[in-house]
Order: C-alpha cells, then structure tokens, then sequence
C-alpha cells in the first residue's frame, strides 16, 4: 500500500494486500502494451498466448480485474480512514490532540428550499398602488356581424407543452462534487505544512552518538472568495407565471457551480480567483510526448505514487482527448477498449475518468482530490432579490441575485498531476 501519510488512515494488512494486487495487475497490463509497442502489434505480445482476438481478450479481463481491485482498495481505504477518525476522537477526547474541524452538516436543505423559505422572497411586495379598472359592454351581435373568420372570431387556442429547451452548455457530473467540503467560518483556511523531513534515523553501536533529524513547518493559507450572479425579472414573471420562479432556482445555482467547476481546475489565484490545480505550484507534470495517453497518464500516476505517496482518485480531461482512448485499436485493426457495440470503460488504469470540457483543451488533470483537496465553504448559496437597483423600481423589475463563498485548498501538491501536449 502507498504511504498516505495521514495521521487519520488506520494501516492494516487486508488494505496493504489489496494495493499490492492492484499494483501488480497494473504492471502486468502496462508490460503487455510495452511488448505490444506504439503500433499495439500483438503479435510482439510473447506473455500472453493466442492470437489478437485472444490477447485483446485478455486485455479486457486484465483491466476488469484492475476495475475490481481498485474498488475494493477504495472500500478497504474507507475502512481505514473511519478507523483512523474513531482513533482522532479517542485521542480528542482524552485530551491528546486538538479537536478536529466539524463536517459539512448533512441534510442540508436545497437550494430551492432555501430560496423559497428565505425572507428575500416572503418579504417581497410588488407596489401597493392599482390601476383603474373599467368594465367594456359590448354588443356581441354587432362584433359578429362580419363573416364569422379567424380573423374577426375565436383565434385558435395555443397551449405551450411546458418544455424549455435548455440553451447547450457543459452538463453535469461537477467537478466540485469530486472535492470534499467542509465548512470553515474563518475569511481564509490556514493550516500547517510540513516542508522539511529529514530522517536520520540509522542504526548505531552502543556508546555511538545518534543522528540528528530535521522537520520544519511552514504556515500556508487560502482565501475565501466568491462566485456570484445576478439575473433581471420583471414583477409580473414571478407573479404571473410560478414556473419562472423554478426556472431561475435551477439556473442560478447551476451557473454558480458551472463557474466553480472551471476554477477548481484553471482559476489562477489571483484576486478574487480561486487557485486551481493546474496553477498549484509543486503537482507533478508529465509530457505525453510520443507517448500514448494511457502511457502517459500511467506515468503521472506513477509520479504520484512515488513522490507525492497518495492514490489519484479521479482523472478529469475533455471528451475530445478521452477520444483517442475509446478508439485504440490494435495493428489489425481491433478496438483495446471493447466493441463499440459495448459500454467502453469509464476508468483507466482503475481510476474513475470524468469526460468534461472544464478540463484543458491540451491536458489532463488528475490526482488525490479525495485525501488532499478541500472546498472550505463559507457561505453556501445566498439568494436576494430587490427593486433597488439603478431605475427598476420605476420598471417595476427585480434584480435577483446569487452567490457562494469558498476556499479552495489543495492540501498536498505532489498528490496531484497535469498530463501536458494532449491533443
């Protein structure tokens, strides 16, 4: 098992055995495409018997079995790190270590709900002030008096179906709901890092001095900022039709998560930026270069395991690189991945691949954001509307606004890697 290095991860042999298989299968499937060579010739396949069909077969059950192992080290390692928080509220509680910060509170009540039961709605009066009415007596003789048309009698009643064709835009899955949240009521996340660890520790004769070791810690921090949006409606949207006010319930959260979707990956960090992991310095970088993908992401997980010690859980890239994945074929022309007839895999190497065009158009990110990521909300969404801006309220229109705060954090960089010149 790679060392997670998190003083919350119980260790024990079933989750040791388990990574030392998914390993092993791994290397077994990168050794055939090493022989097989950047042509996928699998007649240069000496380790495995048969011919092409038989060998792209066995492919196929190789990585099912690597799909299977990791799921279990996934199950083993949850295992582990509800041991690991059992033995932290041990030590909370006799007094060893500081009490950790609480969880994000489950059960959390939507959006919608939110936004329907908050006082920015319930307090909302349109002016007080009506029109004139009047009553018309029309002569209904007299208006029938012309033939009897379309155009001087009942124009046909229309009756929309109640579809809204959505304008095309990236859909679910998010990639926030890849990244853990907490929730902090601080204006930014600080916490410790450990940037200095020498180990000296040797074996010595009796009576010999012993070595000295080095650890220094470095204060890092990151903070809050806020993802907002702000819509126009008129009074009579929301008092005449309630179907508007569902429609602005969904889209206005859906922008908000769409924005935060391109920031945990590219943000920039520069104020009011979130900093995302392809700007994290320290993450691992691995160049396709001649590689195939699947080499070259094989590698960044290598890079990951060996010298940032973590498991990547998820690897995020643009349906257009996924791709050529989907569509490696061998020298004779036979699909790796499976018959396009059937579903293709939706993992490489056993790690989970989310298709998304958030994700660089010429890389692929990927890494522990389970173990080594964080998204600290501040405030979660925040809905209010008024009349109060520039002349709406002579218009008679509403400026409904929306906003969350958050921090992004990526707790260890090394766990985390950008797959660069995919394309």
């Amino acid at each position: 098992m790679t060392n997670m290095d998190n003083d919350r991860i119980v260790e024990f042999p079933a989750l040791k055995d388990a990574q030392g298989k998914l390993d092993a299968k791994r290397k077994s499937l990168a050794d055939i495409f090493a022989e097989a060579g950047p042509d996928y010739d699998m007649s240069k396949v000496k380790s495995v018997s048969g011919d092409t069909t038989a060998k792209v077969a066995f492919i196929g059950q190789l990585n099912a079995e690597i799909d299977e192992c990791k799921g279990k080290v996934d199950e083993l390692l949850v295992v582990a790190r509800a041991a690991g928080a059992a033995k932290a509220a041990e030590q909370v509680e006799s007094g060893a270590q500081d009490v950790p910060d609480e969880p994000r509170t489950k059960g959390q009540r939507s959006f919608g709900e939110l936004f329907m039961a908050s006082q920015a709605i319930k307090g909302y009066k349109p002016g007080s002030g009506m029109g004139p009415q009047a009553q018309l007596d029309i002569d209904l003789h007299q208006l029938l008096k012309a033939d009897f048309l379309t155009s001087t009698g009942w124009a046909p009643e229309t009756i929309r179906t109640g579809r809204v064709e959505m304008f095309p835009t990236r859909p679910a899955p998010h990639i926030v709901d890849f990244i853990p949240q907490t929730t902090t009521t601080m204006a930014s996340v600080v916490y410790m890092e450990e940037t200095t660890f020498t180990n000296a520790a040797v074996e010595k004769a009796e009576a010999t001095a012993y070595p000295e070791a080095a650890l220094a810690l470095t204060e890092r921090s990151s903070s809050v900022r806020k993802v907002a949006v702000f819509l126009p409606v008129s009074d009579e949207q929301f008092e005449d039709e309630p179907r508007a006010r569902a429609y602005v319930e969904n889209r206005l959260p859906f922008m908000l998560r769409q924005r935060l979707d391109s920031q945990i990956l590219n943000g920039n960090g520069t104020a009011p930026n979130l900093l995302g992991t392809a700007n994290v310095s320290g993450i691992q970088t691995q160049a396709k270069g001649t590689d195939p993908v699947p080499d070259a992401l094989y590698k960044a997980m290598r890079k990951i395991r060996d010298d940032g010690f973590a498991e990547p859980s998820v690897v995020f890239l643009t349906p257009a690189n996924w791709e050529p994945v989907r569509l490696l074929r061998t020298a004779d022309g036979q699909y790796i991945w499976g018959h396009p007839s059937m579903p293709g895999p939706v993992t490489i190497w056993g790690v989970p691949v989310v298709e998304t065009t958030a994700a660089p158009s010429t890389s692929a990110i990927l890494g522990d954001y389970a173990n080594f990521s964080e998204l600290a909300v501040r405030r979660g969404i925040d809905v209010q509307v008024s009349n109060s801006h520039s002349d709406y309220f002579v218009n008679g229109k509403l400026a409904v606004r929306a906003d969350v705060r958050c921090a992004l954090v990526h707790y260890r960089p090394k766990a985390f890697a950008q797959v660069t010149g995919i394309s």
